[in-house]
């Protein structure tokens, strides 16, 4: 391990460009040289500045980094066959919750005879499944919630089923929302799939939706204003102006990055990051959270579990705020000591210093505050 790395040798650099440089004039030649060599040498300009026997000891962490890196390589290689291993377990499963949800298949013990309950309640009976069952479940999650308007829940409530799965090229995930046929709009499925530039850090490359077919005016991402003309006005039909308007719908059209960055100001880019953090937010929200645990979040208790957890985060709040406040007060204390210790004293018959009273605020006139006997 210890032994001398090959170095990468500049000297004929030159000589070693592609046969396409030769037609770059002898500037722009010679500034392609040089950029190659800046780039060759960004790690080699630290090393330089060693000495030899600092040197050689970051070489041998270096080659330590290539076999930690070696077998980092192997534990993603392996999680993510492990992952799909399970993913396979719990496929079985997911069928058997979309086929009750949706009324395909009946559990034991259910009675097709209206009960007394139901009747006294004026309850549906004949309710196949759960009704509303993926709309309660994301409502019902705080990050869901925000983003899911009244006027979408009557669409929303055709929701069958939603399901998840990983894509190799380019790397990232997909999630698929499966539709009843509906009055909104013609797509049975509705994808949303998010390309990752590195899926293990994971950094974000870009989000892709379904461009969604809507049935004429039931577009629930848009509204119709209507203006009525001015008076005496020869064009006596309203106008009409169409204005977006926040729906949960708008996750199937994601921000998208400019082609060219340079075209956008900083504000801008500021907002568009945020604004792609949120939709991924959203997207890892229904996959991690909502898609494996959806009964626990439709009957409430995946909100318990998340409190808890929430909890244990701002318990770990408060005590830093605690100490803070400590800290504060015992610095408040001193200044009110050196206050105490700065204040002009005066001599009492017995030669002790005794405290001027000093004057205090009492309506609207300034009230010297009580001696105490000392």
């Amino acid at each position: 391990m210890g032994g001398e790395k090959d170095t990468l040798d500049l000297s004929d650099l030159n000589a070693s460009l592609p046969a396409a440089a030769a037609a770059l004039s002898a500037e722009d030649r010679a500034g392609l040289v040089n950029a190659l060599k800046s780039l060759a040498g960004q790690h080699a300009d630290v090393l330089e500045t060693l000495s030899p026997n600092v040197r050689k000891r970051v070489e041998f962490l270096r080659e330590i980094q290539g076999e930690h890196d070696e077998i980092e390589a192997k534990f993603f290689e392996e999680r993510a066959a492990l992952e799909a291993k399970y993913q396979k377990l719990y496929e079985p499963l997911y069928t058997k919750r979309y086929e009750i949800v949706n009324g395909v298949v009946e559990v034991d013990g259910i009675s097709d005879e209206p009960t007394s309950e139901n009747a006294a309640e004026g309850k549906e009976s004949d309710a196949k499944g759960v009704p509303d069952f993926w709309l309660t479940a994301m409502k019902t999650n705080e990050v869901l919630s925000e983003e899911i308007q009244e006027r979408d829940e009557p669409a929303l409530k055709y929701l069958k089923d939603i399901k998840w799965s990983r894509i190799e090229d380019p790397k990232g995930f997909k999630l698929e929302f499966f539709f009843d046929t509906n009055p909104f709009f013609k797509n049975s499925i509705l994808t949303k799939t998010y390309h990752m530039v590195d899926e293990d850090d994971p950094i974000l490359e870009k989000a892709i939706g379904t461009e969604i077919e809507w049935h004429p005016g039931k577009n629930i991402t848009q509204k119709v204003l209507k203006k009525k003309p001015k008076k005496g006005s020869k064009n006596a039909k309203p106008i009409t102006k169409t204005e977006a308007c926040e729906s949960f719908f708008n996750f199937f059209n994601p921000p998208q990055v400019p082609d060219d960055e340079e075209d956008i100001d900083e504000e801008t880019a500021d907002e568009l990051q945020s604004q792609m953090e949120n939709d991924y937010d959203i997207g890892t929200t229904i996959r991690d959270k909502i898609i494996p645990h959806a009964v626990s979040w439709f009957t409430g208790e995946a909100v318990q579990a998340d409190d808890f957890e929430d909890m244990g985060d701002d318990d770990e709040d408060d005590d830093e705020d605690d100490d803070d406040e400590d800290d504060e007060d015992e610095d408040e204390e001193e200044d009110e000591d050196d206050e105490e210790e700065s204040k002009p004293a005066r001599k009492s018959g017995s030669g002790r210093k005794q405290k001027v009273p000093q004057k205090v605020p009492q309506g609207n006139a300034e009230q010297p505050a009580e001696c105490k006997q000392q």
